[in-house]
Protein backbone atom coordinates (compact mmCIF):
# COMPACT_ATOMS: atom_id res chain seq x y z
CA UNK A 1 0.00 0.00 0.00
CA UNK A 2 3.01 2.32 0.54
CA UNK A 3 4.38 1.99 -2.42
CA UNK A 4 1.00 2.13 -4.30
CA UNK A 5 0.21 5.54 -2.41
CA UNK A 6 3.93 6.85 -2.77
CA UNK A 7 3.80 6.26 -6.70
CA UNK A 8 0.61 7.75 -7.10
CA UNK A 9 1.84 10.76 -5.02
CA UNK A 10 4.99 11.09 -7.34
CA UNK A 11 2.75 10.77 -10.22
CA UNK A 12 0.61 13.40 -9.38
CA UNK A 13 3.85 15.71 -8.55
CA UNK A 14 5.19 15.22 -11.95
CA UNK A 15 1.58 16.14 -13.68
CA UNK A 16 1.47 19.20 -11.57
CA UNK A 17 5.00 20.28 -12.61
CA UNK A 18 4.05 19.25 -16.26
CA UNK A 19 1.29 21.62 -15.86
CA UNK A 20 3.33 24.62 -14.93
CA UNK A 21 6.06 23.82 -17.62
CA UNK A 22 3.02 23.77 -20.37
CA UNK A 23 1.74 27.20 -19.29
CA UNK A 24 5.14 28.60 -18.32
CA UNK A 25 6.04 27.17 -22.30
CA UNK A 26 3.19 28.52 -24.19
CA UNK A 27 3.40 32.24 -21.86
CA UNK A 28 7.22 32.54 -23.23
CA UNK A 29 6.65 31.72 -26.63
CA UNK A 30 3.77 34.09 -27.08
CA UNK A 31 5.90 36.83 -25.11
CA UNK A 32 8.81 35.94 -27.40
CA UNK A 33 6.39 36.85 -30.48
CA UNK A 34 5.18 40.17 -28.82
CA UNK A 35 9.09 40.86 -28.86
CA UNK A 36 9.21 40.28 -32.28
CA UNK A 37 6.27 42.85 -33.07
CA UNK A 38 3.56 40.45 -33.62
CA UNK A 39 0.15 41.14 -31.74
CA UNK A 40 0.00 37.54 -29.63
CA UNK A 41 -3.00 37.32 -27.44
CA UNK A 42 -4.97 35.02 -25.21
CA UNK A 43 -7.82 36.30 -22.09
CA UNK A 44 -6.92 32.48 -21.22
CA UNK A 45 -5.12 29.78 -20.91
CA UNK A 46 -6.18 26.28 -19.01
CA UNK A 47 -4.16 23.14 -18.85
CA UNK A 48 -6.50 19.92 -17.48
CA UNK A 49 -6.52 16.19 -18.00
CA UNK A 50 -5.34 14.80 -14.65
CA UNK A 51 -3.58 12.47 -14.49
CA UNK A 52 -2.68 11.05 -17.90
CA UNK A 53 -2.98 13.97 -20.22
CA UNK A 54 -1.80 17.92 -20.25
CA UNK A 55 -5.61 18.99 -22.04
CA UNK A 56 -4.49 23.06 -22.95
CA UNK A 57 -7.55 25.33 -24.25
CA UNK A 58 -6.55 28.94 -24.94
CA UNK A 59 -9.64 31.57 -24.86
CA UNK A 60 -10.00 34.60 -27.22
CA UNK A 61 -6.62 33.66 -29.19
CA UNK A 62 -5.30 35.96 -32.00
CA UNK A 63 -2.30 35.86 -33.88
CA UNK A 64 -0.62 38.31 -36.50
CA UNK A 65 2.73 39.05 -38.14
CA UNK A 66 2.60 42.00 -39.95
CA UNK A 67 6.28 41.19 -41.60
CA UNK A 68 3.88 38.31 -43.76
CA UNK A 69 0.68 40.47 -43.52
CA UNK A 70 -0.87 37.09 -41.79
CA UNK A 71 -2.84 36.64 -39.00
CA UNK A 72 -5.64 34.80 -37.23
CA UNK A 73 -8.56 34.71 -35.13
CA UNK A 74 -10.40 32.15 -32.44
CA UNK A 75 -12.77 32.04 -29.86
CA UNK A 76 -10.58 29.19 -28.63
CA UNK A 77 -8.08 26.68 -29.52
CA UNK A 78 -7.28 23.37 -27.71
CA UNK A 79 -3.90 21.27 -27.89
CA UNK A 80 -4.09 17.86 -26.38
CA UNK A 81 -1.49 15.67 -25.34
CA UNK A 82 -1.08 12.49 -23.21
CA UNK A 83 1.40 12.76 -20.76
CA UNK A 84 4.00 10.17 -21.04
CA UNK A 85 3.79 10.59 -24.85
CA UNK A 86 4.03 14.85 -25.86
CA UNK A 87 5.52 14.26 -29.00
CA UNK A 88 2.22 13.26 -30.05
CA UNK A 89 -0.63 15.94 -30.23
CA UNK A 90 -4.27 16.61 -31.26
CA UNK A 91 -5.12 19.77 -32.44
CA UNK A 92 -8.78 21.11 -31.83
CA UNK A 93 -9.84 24.10 -33.92
CA UNK A 94 -13.72 25.72 -33.34
CA UNK A 95 -16.72 25.67 -35.52
CA UNK A 96 -15.84 29.78 -36.66
CA UNK A 97 -12.45 31.07 -36.88
CA UNK A 98 -10.84 34.27 -38.99
CA UNK A 99 -7.97 34.22 -41.00
CA UNK A 100 -6.66 37.25 -42.88
CA UNK A 101 -3.72 36.88 -45.39
CA UNK A 102 -2.13 39.74 -47.62
CA UNK A 103 -4.89 39.46 -50.17
CA UNK A 104 -8.21 39.29 -48.20
CA UNK A 105 -10.24 37.79 -45.48
CA UNK A 106 -11.39 34.50 -44.58
CA UNK A 107 -14.37 33.59 -42.28
CA UNK A 108 -13.91 29.88 -42.01
CA UNK A 109 -17.18 27.72 -40.60
CA UNK A 110 -17.08 24.10 -40.24
CA UNK A 111 -18.71 21.13 -38.24
CA UNK A 112 -15.64 19.67 -37.05
CA UNK A 113 -12.06 20.33 -37.41
CA UNK A 114 -8.56 18.69 -35.98
CA UNK A 115 -5.12 17.37 -36.84
CA UNK A 116 -2.78 15.06 -35.67
CA UNK A 117 0.61 15.83 -35.00
CA UNK A 118 3.72 13.49 -34.39
CA UNK A 119 6.70 15.41 -33.84
CA UNK A 120 10.61 13.97 -34.03
CA UNK A 121 12.76 14.70 -30.47
CA UNK A 122 14.65 17.65 -30.70
CA UNK A 123 14.30 21.45 -29.19
CA UNK A 124 12.72 23.05 -33.09
CA UNK A 125 10.16 19.86 -32.63
CA UNK A 126 10.40 18.78 -36.50
CA UNK A 127 7.00 17.66 -38.25
CA UNK A 128 7.41 13.47 -38.74
CA UNK A 129 3.75 13.12 -39.86
CA UNK A 130 -0.03 15.59 -39.87
CA UNK A 131 -3.40 14.46 -40.61
CA UNK A 132 -6.05 17.27 -40.96
CA UNK A 133 -9.88 15.95 -40.93
CA UNK A 134 -12.86 18.92 -41.62
CA UNK A 135 -16.42 18.36 -42.04
CA UNK A 136 -18.95 20.58 -43.62
CA UNK A 137 -16.45 23.40 -44.53
CA UNK A 138 -17.14 26.76 -45.33
CA UNK A 139 -14.41 29.15 -46.70
CA UNK A 140 -16.15 33.04 -46.88
CA UNK A 141 -14.17 35.73 -48.52
CA UNK A 142 -14.97 39.37 -47.47
CA UNK A 143 -14.15 40.76 -51.11
CA UNK A 144 -15.30 37.42 -52.52
CA UNK A 145 -17.63 34.54 -52.96
CA UNK A 146 -17.89 31.53 -50.71
CA UNK A 147 -16.29 28.04 -51.11
CA UNK A 148 -17.72 24.87 -49.31
CA UNK A 149 -16.84 21.69 -49.69
CA UNK A 150 -18.25 18.51 -47.09
CA UNK A 151 -15.20 17.20 -46.01
CA UNK A 152 -11.55 18.17 -46.64
CA UNK A 153 -8.43 15.49 -45.76
CA UNK A 154 -4.95 16.25 -45.75
CA UNK A 155 -1.91 13.81 -44.86
CA UNK A 156 1.80 14.22 -44.59
CA UNK A 157 4.42 12.19 -43.46
CA UNK A 158 8.11 13.01 -43.59
CA UNK A 159 9.82 10.83 -45.93
CA UNK A 160 12.06 8.08 -44.30
CA UNK A 161 15.81 8.61 -44.46
CA UNK A 162 15.47 12.12 -45.76
CA UNK A 163 15.35 15.58 -43.40
CA UNK A 164 12.74 17.43 -45.52
CA UNK A 165 10.88 16.11 -47.74
CA UNK A 166 7.73 15.11 -47.51
CA UNK A 167 4.53 13.22 -48.98
CA UNK A 168 1.56 14.90 -49.18
CA UNK A 169 -2.46 13.94 -50.16
CA UNK A 170 -5.13 16.31 -50.08
CA UNK A 171 -8.98 15.57 -50.48
CA UNK A 172 -11.79 17.92 -51.20
CA UNK A 173 -15.12 16.31 -50.98
CA UNK A 174 -18.10 17.73 -52.93
CA UNK A 175 -16.20 21.30 -53.12
CA UNK A 176 -18.33 24.19 -54.43
CA UNK A 177 -16.46 27.07 -56.06
CA UNK A 178 -17.97 30.23 -55.31
CA UNK A 179 -21.66 31.31 -57.21
CA UNK A 180 -19.92 34.49 -59.13
CA UNK A 181 -16.98 32.05 -59.91
CA UNK A 182 -19.41 29.53 -61.16
CA UNK A 183 -21.88 31.97 -63.01
CA UNK A 184 -18.81 33.75 -65.14
CA UNK A 185 -17.44 31.21 -66.57
CA UNK A 186 -20.52 29.09 -66.78
CA UNK A 187 -23.27 31.59 -67.90
CA UNK A 188 -25.27 28.68 -69.35
CA UNK A 189 -25.16 26.69 -65.87
CA UNK A 190 -24.60 23.56 -67.85
CA UNK A 191 -22.03 22.43 -64.63
CA UNK A 192 -23.34 21.47 -61.66
CA UNK A 193 -22.73 22.95 -58.36
CA UNK A 194 -20.12 20.86 -56.73
CA UNK A 195 -16.75 18.98 -58.15
CA UNK A 196 -17.09 14.90 -58.50
CA UNK A 197 -13.35 14.93 -57.33
CA UNK A 198 -10.18 17.00 -56.64
CA UNK A 199 -7.30 15.20 -55.10
CA UNK A 200 -3.92 15.47 -55.60
CA UNK A 201 -1.04 13.08 -54.45
CA UNK A 202 2.36 14.48 -54.29
CA UNK A 203 6.39 14.74 -52.58
CA UNK A 204 7.77 18.13 -51.95
CA UNK A 205 11.52 18.71 -50.80
CA UNK A 206 12.12 22.28 -49.15
CA UNK A 207 14.97 23.76 -48.40
CA UNK A 208 14.68 23.48 -44.50
CA UNK A 209 13.03 20.95 -42.57
CA UNK A 210 8.98 22.01 -41.16
CA UNK A 211 9.57 22.71 -37.07
CA UNK A 212 8.65 25.45 -34.86
CA UNK A 213 10.90 28.00 -36.87
CA UNK A 214 8.29 27.75 -39.85
CA UNK A 215 5.86 29.63 -37.77
CA UNK A 216 8.43 32.18 -35.69
CA UNK A 217 10.55 33.17 -38.44
CA UNK A 218 9.65 32.02 -42.13
CA UNK A 219 8.16 28.71 -44.30
CA UNK A 220 10.78 26.69 -46.05
CA UNK A 221 10.79 26.71 -49.26
CA UNK A 222 10.13 24.38 -52.30
CA UNK A 223 13.13 23.57 -53.86
CA UNK A 224 11.43 20.34 -56.09
CA UNK A 225 8.24 18.68 -56.42
CA UNK A 226 7.15 15.50 -58.16
CA UNK A 227 3.22 15.25 -58.62
CA UNK A 228 2.35 11.53 -59.03
CA UNK A 229 -0.94 12.47 -59.69
CA UNK A 230 -3.58 15.54 -59.61
CA UNK A 231 -7.15 14.74 -60.06
CA UNK A 232 -10.22 17.14 -61.31
CA UNK A 233 -13.56 16.37 -62.35
CA UNK A 234 -16.54 18.68 -62.87
CA UNK A 235 -19.62 17.71 -64.61
CA UNK A 236 -18.12 16.52 -68.16
CA UNK A 237 -14.81 18.24 -67.39
CA UNK A 238 -11.91 16.40 -66.15
CA UNK A 239 -8.35 17.37 -66.05
CA UNK A 240 -5.44 14.79 -64.67
CA UNK A 241 -1.80 16.09 -64.48
CA UNK A 242 1.41 14.24 -63.59
CA UNK A 243 4.76 15.24 -63.74
CA UNK A 244 8.33 16.52 -61.92
CA UNK A 245 9.88 20.06 -61.18
CA UNK A 246 12.26 21.88 -59.71
CA UNK A 247 12.33 25.26 -58.09
CA UNK A 248 14.76 27.79 -57.82
CA UNK A 249 15.46 30.04 -55.32
CA UNK A 250 13.20 33.03 -57.03
CA UNK A 251 10.26 30.10 -56.63
CA UNK A 252 10.34 29.76 -60.50
CA UNK A 253 9.42 26.16 -61.49
CA UNK A 254 11.58 24.06 -64.33
CA UNK A 255 10.43 20.80 -65.77
CA UNK A 256 7.38 18.78 -66.59
CA UNK A 257 3.92 18.39 -65.99
CA UNK A 258 1.75 15.67 -68.27
CA UNK A 259 -1.43 16.96 -68.68
CA UNK A 260 -4.49 14.97 -69.39
CA UNK A 261 -8.11 16.72 -70.54
CA UNK A 262 -11.29 15.58 -71.74
CA UNK A 263 -13.82 18.43 -72.90
CA UNK A 264 -10.66 20.66 -73.09
CA UNK A 265 -11.89 23.36 -75.38
CA UNK A 266 -14.68 23.86 -72.63
CA UNK A 267 -11.47 24.61 -70.13
CA UNK A 268 -10.03 26.94 -72.32
CA UNK A 269 -13.44 28.62 -73.02
CA UNK A 270 -13.58 29.27 -69.08
CA UNK A 271 -10.07 30.56 -68.92
CA UNK A 272 -10.89 32.57 -70.96
CA UNK A 273 -14.38 34.05 -69.34
CA UNK A 274 -12.58 34.15 -65.92
CA UNK A 275 -9.62 36.26 -67.13
CA UNK A 276 -7.15 33.90 -66.99
CA UNK A 277 -6.54 34.27 -70.58
CA UNK A 278 -7.60 36.85 -73.14
CA UNK A 279 -9.35 36.02 -76.19
CA UNK A 280 -6.67 36.26 -78.98
CA UNK A 281 -4.14 33.99 -76.70
CA UNK A 282 -7.16 31.32 -75.91
CA UNK A 283 -8.15 31.23 -79.18
CA UNK A 284 -4.60 30.33 -80.85
CA UNK A 285 -4.44 28.08 -77.82
CA UNK A 286 -7.37 25.79 -79.19
CA UNK A 287 -6.34 26.32 -82.61
CA UNK A 288 -2.76 24.53 -81.72
CA UNK A 289 -3.62 22.00 -79.58
CA UNK A 290 -7.06 21.39 -81.46
CA UNK A 291 -4.44 19.72 -84.06
CA UNK A 292 -2.71 17.57 -81.46
CA UNK A 293 -5.82 16.45 -80.36
CA UNK A 294 -6.94 15.59 -83.85
CA UNK A 295 -3.65 13.09 -83.89
CA UNK A 296 -4.36 11.35 -81.01
CA UNK A 297 -8.06 10.24 -82.63
CA UNK A 298 -10.01 11.58 -79.73
CA UNK A 299 -10.76 15.54 -80.80
CA UNK A 300 -12.11 15.90 -77.33
CA UNK A 301 -9.44 14.33 -74.95
CA UNK A 302 -5.54 15.96 -74.87
CA UNK A 303 -2.67 14.36 -73.53
CA UNK A 304 0.09 16.93 -73.94
CA UNK A 305 3.85 17.86 -72.08
CA UNK A 306 3.21 21.32 -70.70
CA UNK A 307 7.21 22.48 -70.25
CA UNK A 308 8.14 24.92 -67.05
CA UNK A 309 11.52 27.14 -68.77
CA UNK A 310 12.48 30.89 -68.30
CA UNK A 311 9.88 31.47 -66.15
CA UNK A 312 6.76 30.59 -68.71
CA UNK A 313 4.73 27.38 -69.38
CA UNK A 314 5.55 26.02 -73.17
CA UNK A 315 3.45 23.46 -75.00
CA UNK A 316 6.37 22.52 -77.25
CA UNK A 317 7.77 25.33 -78.80
CA UNK A 318 5.00 27.87 -78.12
CA UNK A 319 5.04 29.71 -74.99
CA UNK A 320 1.59 29.42 -73.66
CA UNK A 321 1.67 31.27 -70.21
CA UNK A 322 3.25 32.73 -68.00
CA UNK A 323 5.02 29.76 -65.00
CA UNK A 324 3.93 30.87 -61.49
CA UNK A 325 5.93 31.60 -58.94
CA UNK A 326 5.77 28.82 -55.92
CA UNK A 327 6.70 30.67 -53.03
CA UNK A 328 5.53 30.67 -49.41
CA UNK A 329 4.89 34.11 -47.57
Amino acid sequence: MFVILAAALGWSGYWVVGVQGVKSGFANWFGARQAQGWAAEYADLAVRGFPNRFDTTFTDLSLADPATGWAWEAPFFQILALSYKPNHVIAIWPDQQLLATPGDKYDITSAKMQASLVLDAGIDLPLNRSNLAADTVQVAAREGGTTTMTALRVAVQRVESTKHTYRMAVTADDLAPPLDFRTRIDAQGALPRTLAALRADLTVSFDRQWDRSAIEQSRPQPTALTLKLAEARWGELELLAAGELEIDTQGRPMGRLTVKARNWREMIQMAVAAGALSQGIGDQIENALGMLAGLSGNPKTLDVPLDFRRGLIFLGPLPVGTAPIVRLR
